[in-house]
């Protein structure tokens, strides 16, 4: 039997391999191996958990300089300082606030996530961009479509 689902993934994959983007690449491939083995159960626990998950990776990521001293406190004080850091720490407020209607909209509305999914695995994908946008993204959507 023809596996229409396998066929899609394999064409994802293919794009982030093309693209030059591994983040896609391995990440697709990693539930391609999932889907054909018998791991294949994991996949209610990687839809539930997944994104919770990936959000604590990347926080650790990006917590990291902090962490190992590369980015000392004094840094971070001094950030309250300049008008630059005033406008990222705003910045990264409103974008948290998104993810955060994203969420939202991407649980009481998962018709929408298909989309979602497609044009950041495009984004990422064609334009470089990084697999964090399907939350972002979604927070956008809530605010077109008026949702909280």
């Amino acid at each position: 039997m023809f596996d229409m689902t396998l066929l899609v993934l394999l064409a994802l994959a293919a794009l982030g391999f093309v693209s030059h983007n591994t983040a896609v690449a391995v990440s697709i491939l990693v539930l391609i191996i999932v889907r054909v083995t018998p791991l294949n159960h994991f996949f209610p626990w990687i839809e539930k958990q997944g994104l919770t998950v990936g959000i604590i990776i990347l926080t650790i990521g990006v917590m990291a300089p902090i962490a190992s001293g590369t980015l000392p406190p004094s840094s971070l004080f001094q950030s309250f300082l300049s008008w630059k850091s005033l406008l990222a720490i705003a910045v990264g407020i409103f974008v948290s606030w998104l993810g955060g209607r994203g969420v939202t909209l991407m649980s009481s509305q998962p018709g929408i996530v298909a989309g979602l999914l497609v044009g950041t695995v495009l984004g990422v994908a064609l334009f470089r961009g990084v697999p964090v946008g399907p939350l972002i993204a979604a927070g956008l959507v809530s605010l077109f479509l008026a949702k909280s």
